[in-house]
């Protein structure tokens, strides 16, 4: 056996499970010690290092660190590691002073993002500190990406979005929003040293079968019907309603129907409750 090399910042990473187990590695000990002091803001801030959006997250995230904590094997649930990081958010205060300002000069250096969601965002609140100057473009008028256009606002309010994305246009990007992206090549042209292409994959799963079509006015598809209820296209839904699936886009399906009027929502999945 190899002697442990701590030397190696993995080593620290995997003997502490629920760090191991998040992908962006956020320190779940070091910020669930500082909420427990009291000090929020300093709890904001290590989230904020390592995951961008630790109000939004601490609502939306899938919490892969939760089935990893240590607790859960001792006692009958894990620590809420996700719901702290709302807690340190809803707590924090006034963090503007420990944010990054905007550069003061430039590097020459101009960098195209296309799509105007948690990853371009995530790319320019990195790059923009650095001097480079950074060109956001995004089809719709308001940037936010899936998390502005088909995460409920029962889940994630609107203010909780503005404040975590102000925090980034804040660093003075150049938004042209409102503005697709048809061609690439177009692009290169404009003279950019690098593009990225943080679009997304905003498109749901659909099922051909039997009947599909012509039920096609009764059926949607979950993602493309949760942004139509955001931006206000569609406001009611028929009494009875069947969600097939039983992930995120399901139960906020499910959430989204009974508020809209459905009286009897069920849900079919093709796995038992064991799993």
């Amino acid at each position: 056996m190899k002697p442990t090399d701590t030397a190696d910042p993995q080593y620290f990473h995997k003997v502490v499970d629920c760090q191991w187990a998040c992908p962006a590695h956020t320190p779940v000990p070091e910020y669930i010690r500082l909420i427990a002091d009291g000090r929020y803001a300093d709890a904001y801030m290590v989230n904020w290092t390592s995951n961008v959006f630790p109000g939004i997250l601490g609502r939306t995230c899938d919490r892969p660190c939760e089935p990893a904590c240590r607790r859960g094997r001792v006692e009958k649930e894990p620590v809420a590691i996700c719901r702290l990081k709302r807690v340190a958010a809803d707590y924090k205060g006034d963090i503007s002073a420990r944010l990054p300002k905007p550069a003061t000069s430039r590097n020459g250096k101009r960098v195209a993002l296309i799509g105007a969601g948690p990853a371009s965002l995530t790319v320019a609140r990195d790059l923009l500190p650095l001097g480079y100057e950074v060109v956001i473009y995004d089809g719709d008028k308001r940037a936010g990406g899936m998390i502005r256009s088909q995460i409920p606002r029962f889940r994630l309010p609107e203010s909780v979005i503005d404040e975590e994305v102000g925090y980034i246009t804040a660093l003075e990007p150049e938004l042209r929003l409102g503005t697709r992206v048809d061609s690439l090549k177009a692009l290169l042209g404009e003279g950019y040293d690098a593009i990225f292409v943080g679009s997304g994959a905003p498109r749901g799963r659909d099922l051909e079968i039997p009947g599909r079509k012509e039920a096609a006015a009764n059926i949607h598809i979950g993602i493309d019907w949760l942004s139509n209820v955001s931006f206000g296209h569609v406001d009611k839904i028929g009494k009875r309603v069947i969600v097939l699936g039983g992930g995120n886009t399901a139960m906020d399906c499910c959430r989204s129907s009974r508020r809209l009027g459905g009286d009897e929502v069920k849900v079919v999945v093709r796995s038992g409750f064991e799993r």
